[in-house]
């Protein structure tokens, strides 16, 4: 009996140590490797892993890294500010939490900066406009990928209304060039430049392309500084300007970021329908 006000006690001393620490303050990473590639989420924290130290560093805060392949769970945490930064693959998801809930447009990965959806048909297509799709197939990324998004934007401008052709969805990028290949679709819609390629290379044609988008954002919460932020931005920008910068690039496969207009990212927004 007489042991339990110790035990309490000490419980909550061990609670305000907690909360005392600094890893109770710590700083949400997010990171999203899209929704249409095969990447482990195990695989996305170890590559911005240096990134994430040095970042603790900097803005004198721990950085956790919380990989998150779910794009509706990522729109939660975007909208409940859970995450202070992120590096959103997906366009739309950044740009509607840029548009709702206070995000800033930190930097985009260079290297994605004119992300294309192209539509492939056959060789011997007789297809030589977007038009000529009405009432046939396309074969497509998932539904809410940013390929996607593009795809039914590019369809929009094309004239042509959603009764007008049969979409059909697919998980990952790589079965689309396998839709048209055995005619279950008339044609294919994928952003990933090596299907592209590949299908070009066996005589296969493009029959147009969308409007240049660029992807993998990252993004700051409204409840960073204007400090913290600018200082994130500034070494996200300058890692590839040093050879140990760009060896704490090589995990996370991408060359460097760059700054770009928020308001441009917007209007592109506008156009993907936001």
């Amino acid at each position: 009996m007489t042991l339990a006000p110790t035990f309490l006690a000490r419980g909550l001393c061990a609670a305000l140590m907690l909360l005392a620490s600094p890893w109770a303050n710590a700083l949400v990473f997010a990171v999203n490797e899209g929704v249409t590639y095969r990447v482990p989420l195990e695989e996305v924290r170890g590559r911005y892993a240096v990134i994430a130290a040095d970042l603790s560093k900097l803005l004198k805060q721990p950085v956790t890294i919380e990989p998150v392949g779910d794009y509706n769970l990522l729109r939660r945490g975007l909208q409940s500010k859970a995450y202070d930064f992120a590096m959103i693959h997906p366009a739309h998801v950044s740009i509607q939490a840029i548009k709702g809930s206070g995000y800033k447009l930190v930097a985009v990965t260079k290297g994605y900066q004119k992300y294309t959806a192209s539509f492939l048909v056959p060789a011997d297509s007789a297809m030589t406009s977007l038009t000529d799709l009405k009432g046939r197939k396309l074969g497509a990324p998932d539904e809410d990928s940013i390929t996607s998004w593009m795809v039914r934007a590019t369809l929009r401008d094309a004239k042509i209304e959603p009764g007008q052709i049969a979409i059909t969805y697919t998980r990952y990028q790589d079965a689309v060039p396998f839709f048209v290949e055995n005619n279950l679709t008339q044609s294919g819609a994928t952003a990933a430049n090596a299907l592209v390629k590949a299908w070009q290379a066996k005589g296969g044609k493009i029959l147009a392309q969308s409007k240049a988008v660029p992807i993998k954002h990252i993004v700051a919460s409204p409840n960073l500084s204007a400090d913290q932020v600018e200082k994130l931005r500034d070494y996200l920008i300058g890692l590839d300007s040093s050879d140990e910068g760009k060896k704490k690039l090589e995990p996370t496969k991408y060359t460097g970021f760059e700054k770009y207009d928020e308001a441009k990212m917007l209007e592109l927004g506008a156009w993907l329908g936001l």
